[in-house]
């Protein structure tokens, strides 16, 4: 792993609210507005950005945590602004980071989100153990 961010720099995406995005489930549709889970989904890839730019080969990201506040509601067709902030890589190795979306000046989502990175023969001997465990 890149040790090439610090404490408070800053990355930004911005995601197109679509009709995939809505708060829906197999019961049907709920709002015509921008899900939580899929503001989770999207908050999950501001702190993924740094992740790209801090493994090296043979590693992969993995997320350990996600925190949505989900603050007002967005509706199809905005664009939303994600603004991840690296905080810091903790003792244990988790990539954490805090992020806020907007559409314009207003909030409408903000939280907490952390990834690890590790070797990719790690995760992979990882998921075996589980899938083998899982299946007996």
């Amino acid at each position: 792993m890149k040790l090439i961010f610090k404490s408070g720099d800053i990355l930004e995406y911005t995601k197109v609210v679509t009709s995939a995005d809505i708060a829906a489930f197999e019961s049907g549709k709920v709002h015509d507005v921008y899900s939580t889970f899929s503001i989770a989904r999207d908050a999950e890839w501001s702190g993924r950005l740094f992740v790209l730019e801090m493994k090296e080969e043979g590693e992969e990201g993995i997320g350990t945590r996600i925190t949505v506040e989900h603050r007002s509601p967005a509706f199809i067709g905005d664009e939303v602004l994600y603004t991840a902030t690296f905080v810091e890589i903790t003792d244990k190795g988790e990539i954490v980071t805090q992020y806020q979306a907007h559409v314009g000046k207003r909030l409408i989502a903000e939280g907490i989100q952390g990834q690890k990175i590790l070797k990719q023969e790690k995760i992979d001997r990882l998921f075996d153990s589980i899938k083998n465990v899982s299946s007996d």
